[in-house]
């Protein structure tokens, strides 16, 4: 769907404080991996992740969300009780009920009107967000809607290490798990409004989504533990992807050459070159966080755009392709007109 009167107003995030090298893990794993005889730096030399962030012990999935949700608030200049729809997208949440969204309503003090629930559809969650509040906004049901993600991924380290640490661990077992070991601990808010209240604000146009949910056991996990074929991932991911960008050229008219920045998932170096060399990106028009901030599953995408806000790489009219996929397999690609 495309939109013609819906604008961001408001973005932040929030890097997790504590940084936890793949050294450190690669040490603490160091008589598991001679067992196997695994000499290759599988973390750091070949999914390009030499550090991740982790939260302090006690953090929650609402806490980090509400952190960002405060800034972006005061990014876009209202209050929370402006906001009509409150959407939480993490993979990470406090309780199986109530919802992390109304967790996090509460800790700003939304008003009685404001809708609140959580999207779960793995790293694409954010996107789907976005185009869940788009169309409220577009149809004038509402003014404001805050899109909020707080990702916390302690528990599932702590857990996966103490597992491939155990005598019996087999080298399937190790590969099953080690993408639990890419994850990445952040936080990530975004204030989303009718055009006509914010008419210089950067423009959000609308994307397309397309699925291959007959590849939905390539990864599967729980808050401890995370099961991935991480070959058959990236290839059926990138494989979605290419009908997806084909849908996206049809739907927003893009020409590779012609967009100014792409935001793509953060999954690993491996994923992130098959993008740049299936769709011929220019590797100076993507920035990438993955190699030290590691993967923030649905977080990533408005990371990485608040960061080249932040860095003062966005101009005015600047067109940014936003690029995911989520286990499931679902790929969304959508526009923001800077």
């Amino acid at each position: 769907m495309l939109f013609k009167n819906v604008s961001i107003a408001g973005l932040a995030h929030i890097d997790a404080p504590h940084t936890l090298t793949s050294k450190e893990i690669n040490e603490r794993l160091k008589p598991t991996l001679d067992r196997l005889g695994i000499r290759t730096d599988v973390l750091g030399d070949i999914a390009g992740i030499h550090a991740r962030r982790l939260w302090d012990a006690d953090m929650l999935a609402s806490d980090a969300a509400t952190l960002a949700a405060r800034k972006a608030l005061e990014d876009a200049g209202i209050g929370a009780d402006k906001i009509g729809l409150l959407v939480n997208t993490s993979v990470s949440r406090d309780y199986l009920e109530p919802s992390t969204a109304s967790i996090v309503s509460g800790n700003l003090g939304v008003g009685d009107e404001c809708m609140t629930f959580d999207v779960a559809n793995a790293c694409l969650a954010f996107i789907n967000g976005m185009d869940i509040a788009a169309r409220m906004l577009e149809r004038g049901e509402i003014d404001y809607a805050l899109i909020v993600d707080g990702e916390t991924a302690n528990l599932v380290y702590e857990k996966t290490l103490e597992r491939m640490a155990l005598p019996g661990v087999t080298a399937d077992d190790f590969r099953n798990e080690m993408a639990a070991l890419t994850l990445g601990c952040g936080a990530a808010a975004m204030v989303m409004a009718r055009t006509e209240l914010v008419p210089d604000a950067p423009r959000y146009r609308g994307g397309v989504t397309r699925s291959a949910t007959e590849w939905n056991q390539l990864c599967r996990g729980n808050l401890d533990r995370m099961v991935t074929d991480t070959r058959m991932l990236l290839i059926e991911g990138i494989k979605l992807a290419q009908k997806t960008f084909v849908a996206a050229r049809e739907a927003l008219g893009w020409a590779v050459e012609e967009l100014d920045q792409f935001v793509i998932h953060q999954v690993s170096q491996p994923h992130t070159a098959a993008f740049i060399k299936n769709f011929g990106i220019d590797p100076k028009k993507v920035m990438t966080i993955f190699g030290e901030h590691g993967n923030i599953g649905p977080a990533s995408v408005p990371i990485v755009l608040s960061k080249l806000k932040q860095l003062g790489k966005l101009k005015k009219g600047d067109r940014i392709a936003l690029l995911g996929i989520g286990s499931g397999l679902n790929c969304s690609m959508a526009e923001v007109v800077w």
